[in-house]
């Protein structure tokens, strides 16, 4: 019987899960700070291909750490809302990387074509997703909980990191009343403009690390 447990806004524990593969090569002596560059790494994606985050400058990039069995992905998945969040991204020419940080023997731990199949059975459009079962990327940006959100400007500036929203429930109807934090900040960097919310706490299932 799996056990979640969740961050809302902050504790934590373990659960139970699936299967992944994943490579990476980062610079671990890099801190995340809104305002600071993004901390710059290699990683492959669930389709084999390699992508380097330094190859995006001139481009704004969202960093979303997902597990497809935690309650709280499953609310902004089941209702459309995610899906919907990337979609309206990536018409503006964002790059949106699922990151899946979840390791072997734990809840959300996924195949490369485990990944594959959970995008297309959700209907996800994320420009990629990125396959950290060892947790290197996801302890890199000091990633908490699924979801947990990073916004990253087209000079490579961390520009917005925390939830997905001001809704920390499991109430589906509570999508369409919370205030998207990550709607906001993408649509104001896009507009030139200063974040106005560039912190949050993120809350969510605790990030299923190698124990």
């Amino acid at each position: 019987m799996a056990r979640f447990s969740w961050f809302v806004p902050a504790t934590a524990a373990v659960v139970i899960a699936g299967a992944t593969i994943s490579t990476f090569t980062v610079n671990t002596s890099a801190t995340v700070r809104v305002g600071s560059p993004a901390p710059n790494f290699t990683a492959k994606t669930s389709t084999g291909q390699t992508v380097n985050l330094s190859d995006y400058k001139g481009k704004v990039v969202v960093l979303e750490w997902t597990n497809h069995e935690c309650p709280f992905v499953v609310k902004h998945y089941s209702t459309g809302n995610m899906q919907k969040l990337q979609q309206e991204a990536k018409a503006k020419g964002v790059v949106w990387f699922s990151v899946v940080s979840s390791a072997p023997g734990q809840q959300g731990f996924v195949t490369a074509e485990q990944a594959n199949a959970v995008v297309k059975e959700k209907k996800a459009s994320p420009t990629a997703v990125l396959l950290d079962s060892d947790g290197t990327l996801g302890k890199l940006y000091g990633a908490r909980t699924t979801p947990h959100m990073f916004v990253i400007d087209k000079a490579g500036q961390l520009q917005y990191m925390g939830a997905i929203d001001d809704a920390p429930s499991l109430a589906n109807q509570d999508v369409t009343k919370a205030n998207n934090y990550v709607r906001a900040a993408l649509g104001q960097i896009m507009a030139g403009q200063k974040v106005t919310t560039s912190t949050t706490q993120p809350y969510g299932c605790s990030v299923k690390y190698k124990n």
